[in-house]
């Protein structure tokens, strides 16, 4: 991936902050990088790769968990083209799956209830089987919780998942991920094993300045989990995907739907989420997009934040109990110190429909006033006045209606109706009116209108 230039103030800040992250939590090597408008801008190593040489933006890493966020754009895009249907249960795909009543969207958003690992040895440790070896193993103990009743992070829905792609795709989770995700984005360094240059994973001793060699195995079925190795290079690539650059693998509403948040994790603050198939994060204003990823010997992070289309990712060769400093989430304060976004310049759109002009405005819904905006994309968008309303876009749908995008009125319809002289004589939105002034009486307002009118008291 092509590296633009920053400043050289801010490449300072960055190679700091990693640096003090390295020396501090005794991190045999550590590379992180940042992401800007699709392109990767900076990035920086410390430590060596087996006591010799500096990592580099093409040395591969274990990304672990980071391998979910990949599954579940294929288990999207087989939803996309018709395949299955998000609220289908699984067992229509896979018979006999242990967790077979709960559905595709509660495993991706890891609400279906299903236990967090595999029975038996210590999976990430040790050599896996295939699905129906796993599914044995489990015998009537695959969930734990009533179906979306909170968020489970669960290892095994994802080995769920994996097998739910082989079934439908006729090829292995990878065969798919690497034709369908990694092939179409350019990443040829992520692999199910490792391929030279790449590090090794260490355990380092608590109390003392040695390291453990980590064992890496085929986790079979569980593989679809966390089995992945990639760089820089290539995660930088996905940074950028998850930050909107999805190109041909995944549809713009997708991607949205995608990012929506489905549970959150920290129930009295909603500052850590999930959505279909990524975690999610709110952090200093920003709304983030990406996933962590841990192995024995590993830990990495990516994040996006499609708002100025930032991301920033870090990759390691150190077993959990090392990175604690939140580096990924440094790297992005960083930036917006140094170099925030220049807003884009504002330009009047090249044309606009007279009829959608005369849309414009303010409306009411009974006494409480919004505004109509027509926006440059030829989108319209509800933004509340002084007296309040719910905020939604609005995207063309046929004459006189449209479909909201977000918020209350996603998937709603907004329809303009004409009176008998064809000019616009109210909207409609789901089971309410908007008019052009406060209970009008002549407006078909639900419960009529008192034909006194306005009174005082």
């Amino acid at each position: 991936m092509p590296r633009s230039a920053l400043l050289a103030t801010t490449e300072r800040a960055l190679l700091h902050r990693l640096a003090e992250e390295q020396a501090k939590y005794r991190v045999p090597s550590l590379v992180a990088a940042v992401v800007r408008n699709g392109e990767l801008v900076w990035w920086g190593a410390r430590g060596r790769v087996d006591g010799a040489q500096r990592p580099t933006a093409d040395t591969q890493y274990r990304i672990g968990s980071i391998t979910k966020t990949m599954v579940g754009v294929v288990v999207l895009r087989l939803r996309d083209e018709g395949k299955l249907d998000l609220s289908d249960p699984l067992a229509r795909h896979v018979p006999g799956a242990p967790m077979g009543d709960r559905t595709i969207a509660q495993l991706l958003s890891h609400t279906a209830g299903v236990r967090a690992e595999s029975p038996g040895d210590w999976w990430e440790r040790t050599k896996g089987g295939d699905w129906s070896e796993l599914a044995a193993s489990m015998d009537g103990e695959a969930v734990l919780h009533r179906a979306g009743r909170r968020h489970h992070y669960s290892n095994v829905g994802y080995a769920a998942l994996g097998e739910l792609i082989a079934r439908l795709r006729g090829q292995s989770w990878f065969d798919a991920v690497r034709a369908e995700v990694l092939a179409p984005l350019g990443m040829g360094r992520t692999t199910p094993s490792p391929i030279a240059p790449h590090a090794t994973g260490w355990a380092v001793h608590p109390w003392a300045d040695v390291v453990l060699p980590e064992p890496a195995h085929d986790h079979g079925a569980m593989g679809a989990a966390g089995q992945l190795w990639s760089t820089v290079d290539d995660l930088a690539r996905w940074a950028a995907f998850l930050g909107g650059d999805t190109g041909e693998v995944l549809s713009r509403d997708t991607w949205e739907e995608m990012r929506e948040p489905a549970a959150v994790i920290d129930e009295d603050e909603w500052t850590v989420g999930h959505g279909l198939g990524v975690q999610l994060a709110r952090h200093n204003g920003r709304r983030l997009i990406g996933h962590g990823g841990a192995m024995p010997g590993f830990i990495a992070m990516v994040w996006a934040d499609p708002a100025d289309r930032t991301g920033v990712l870090f990759l390691s060769n150190t077993t959990y109990g090392g990175i604690r400093g939140k580096l990924d989430l440094a790297m992005l304060d960083i930036m917006a110190e140094h170099e925030p976004v220049m807003p884009e310049e504002w330009l009047p759109a090249e044309s606009a429909d007279p009829a959608l002009l005369a849309l414009t405005g303010p409306w009411y819904w009974g006494s409480a006033s919004i505004a109509l905006h027509l926006r440059s994309d030829g989108y319209l968008e509800l933004k509340p006045l002084a007296h309040g309303g719910r905020p939604s876009r609005f995207r063309p749908d046929g004459e006189d209606a449209w479909t909201g995008l977000d918020g209350y009125y996603a998937g709603e319809r907004l329809r303009a109706v004409r009176g008998p002289d064809g000019a616009v004589d109210h909207l409609e939105l789901v089971s309410y009116i908007f008019t052009r002034e406060p209970y009008p009486p002549t407006a078909p307002i639900p419960g009529g209108v008192d034909p006194a009118g306005w009174r005082g008291r």
